[in-house]
């Protein structure tokens, strides 16, 4: 892959303040000008790449999905093992899968889907490719005979109904023992759609890293 752009690298400056901005503030109170402010720059700057707060929101969204992605991250996609479909099941039921990016923001974005098209269409998109992807893994396992999944697909489908269902239920959970005991819940309940034995797996080095620093 070549170099990142001197223009892709401030679009991405720029993305990640307006993230931080709207986890700071609420992303009602998020502003071009607000943006511009703790960057020091002029506003027009900002405008030269993102003409609206509307385009600025679409691209973030957009890097959400590249970062979500990171999950699936191997040294080699066409020859997956068990052991990365594992180490895949171990980060989407972890602490730092839900950190990856803020739960107020997603689910801010997500309610907007309900009046945007684009951004519904977009939100969609997250969700079938990380689904695309978990199928992938598993049928490249059925085919090793390491797994005997009926239909990849619909177990791909309901593991990540379990994700996206845990994380929004957990995020009213203030009690981190009964957090860790109901992720693990899940995370077995996972294990048990594939046919696999719950692992214990020691904690596995994430590639994943939060959006930006708290």
């Amino acid at each position: 892959m070549g170099r990142k752009s001197l223009k892709e690298i401030r679009q991405q400056e720029i993305i990640t303040v307006f993230y931080d901005t709207a986890r700071k503030d609420g992303y009602e109170n998020a502003s071009i000008a607000k943006v511009a402010k703790v960057m020091d720059i002029n506003p027009s700057l900002i405008i030269h790449y993102f003409k609206t707060k509307d385009d600025l929101t679409h691209a973030l969204i957009d890097y959400i999905l590249e970062k979500y992605l990171l999950i699936y991250k191997t040294k080699n996609k066409e020859n997956i093992t068990l052991a990365d479909l594992q180490k895949t099941i171990e980060m989407l039921f972890s602490k730092k899968w839900n950190l990856l990016f803020d739960d107020g923001l997603f689910y801010t974005f997500y309610a907007l889907s309900f009046r945007e098209e684009r951004i519904k269409a977009k939100y969609k998109t997250i969700l079938d490719s990380l689904r695309s992807e978990l199928t992938s893994m598993i049928e490249q396992c059925n085919k090793k005979e390491l797994l005997n999944v009926t239909s990849p697909r619909a177990a791909a489908d309901l593991i990540f109904v379990l994700v996206d269902g845990a994380y929004f239920y957990l995020s009213l959970e203030n009690d981190k023992k009964a957090y860790k005991e109901k992720l693990d819940d899940y995370k077995n309940k996972a294990y048990e759609i594939l046919g696999l034995p719950v692992q214990s797996l020691p904690d596995v080095p994430l590639v994943l890293q939060p959006f930006v620093k708290a």
